[in-house]
């Protein structure tokens, strides 16, 4: 199995044969448009979990993470693309939605421009550049395969 990098890693990279994605329900749509508290989890080398905390949004069909190309959990999807997601609603973060999934796209392609939209909906303005203007940014687009938990309204 050859090993791709983050910047050309086509989701098919670690042999998973995965199952039939699943529709974003509604209310996790809902939450993808607020600036809701997310975190991604992704496997390291030996198969332990990374989990980061980070922003979210989606185009109505997927799950996307705006990323650093050079981070780690870049690195693991472009080795493992299945991930995890859990995206909680930021005025009562016990209704959560816990999604298994995997990366099918990974590009840097439109990257830049996305995490500033992004960083709009959580700051209400551009994006500052925290690690510096260098930094070359990556789209993780996530379908989702799976939804483990949903709040019960």
């Amino acid at each position: 199995m050859s090993r791709a990098t983050p910047d050309t890693f086509d989701g098919r990279s670690s042999g998973y044969t995965g199952t039939v994605p699943v529709a974003i329900p509604q209310g996790l749509l809902d939450l993808l448009g607020k600036p809701s508290p997310c975190f991604l989890a992704t496997l390291m080398p030996d198969g332990s979990p990374q989990l980061t905390q980070t922003w979210v949004t989606t185009d109505g069909e997927h799950i996307l993470i705006n990323t650093v190309l050079t981070h780690q959990k870049a690195r693991n999807v472009a080795r493992d693309p299945r991930v995890a997601v859990n995206v909680a609603d930021p005025s009562d973060i016990s209704r959560y939605y816990a999604v298994r999934g995997r990366v099918v796209s990974a590009t840097t392609d439109g990257a830049a421009e996305s995490i500033d939209d992004i960083a709009h909906k959580y700051l209400g303005r551009p994006y500052p550049h925290f690690g510096g203007t260098a930094e070359q940014r990556l789209l993780l687009t996530i379908t989702v395969d799976r939804i483990a938990h949903q709040p019960w309204d």
